[in-house]
């Protein structure tokens, strides 16, 4: 089992990985919108660019695990409001394109730090 910390994703505020492999599974913590430069939550942004920020971290955790967007087997996406789901889910095909992994979407009425979506992945790692 590998443990995944990339700079280029935000640094885990608590007791958890970014990430964890196990075999060619990598296994992805939720993903808020966080500014991996800044390392603060983009609070002020529209729910699509939380959304954009949200995968950025998952693409740049995953390629720190040897995987990218295109290998991702299942999402799990927790949105703050229901309302919301329309816009995050343009900007999500947006950015995942043609691949369509499976995906589950909880509402749920708040997310640390009043983020619009929190977003959690299982990938398989890049043959080769």
């Amino acid at each position: 089992m590998d443990l995944i910390l990339t700079d280029a994703a935000p640094t885990p505020a608590g007791h958890y990985s970014q990430a964890v492999v196990h075999g060619d599974l990598v296994f992805v913590s939720g993903q808020l919108p966080v500014d991996p430069a800044t390392r603060s939550l983009r609070a002020d942004a529209t729910v699509e660019e939380q959304t954009r920020q949200v995968l950025s971290n998952l693409s740049a955790i995953l390629a720190a695990a040897g995987s990218d967007l295109d290998h991702v087997l299942k999402v799990t996406v927790y949105v703050s409001d229901i309302a919301h789901w329309g816009a995050v889910n343009a900007a999500y095909a947006e950015v995942f394109g043609e691949h369509r992994p499976a995906r589950a979407v909880v509402p749920s009425r708040e997310l640390h730090h009043g983020a619009l979506l929190e977003v959690e992945a299982i990938a398989c790692r890049i043959a080769g």
